[in-house]
């Protein structure tokens, strides 16, 4: 696996999140916080993306907001995103299939700035 980082907005020689390339797509972590007043990206925790959305903690719809948030930010399929851990967890592991590490740091360099 190699990793790739998204550049920290202060310290642009720095990195804040790995995003790793597998045989199975790109992957990196999320902290998600459900119940927020719109579905974004907020900041980095940690080696994770800070990811709120509006939906709620229950019956799998916090993770199924999640898997719809990244299909349409990185625009592919929805089948494409897949929580390959942490389903009961706020942290997770998101694998995006046919997507290399790059091409995610790329758009979320966009988001950053």
């Amino acid at each position: 696996m190699r990793a790739h980082r998204l550049s920290d907005l202060r310290r642009p020689s720095e990195a804040v999140i790995p995003i790793h390339d597998t045989p199975a797509g790109a992957a990196f972590r999320v902290k998600l916080h459900p119940r927020a007043r719109k579905n974004a990206i907020t900041g980095v925790v940690g080696d994770a993306l800070k990811l709120a959305l509006t939906a709620p903690p229950v019956e799998g719809k916090a993770n199924e907001a999640c898997i719809e948030f990244f299909a349409e930010f990185l625009n592919v399929p929805r089948p494409s995103v897949t929580i390959a851990a942490g389903e009961s967890s706020r942290q997770k592991l998101i694998r995006v299939a046919g997507v290399r590490a790059a091409q995610v740091e790329e758009k979320l360099r966009a988001v950053f700035g």
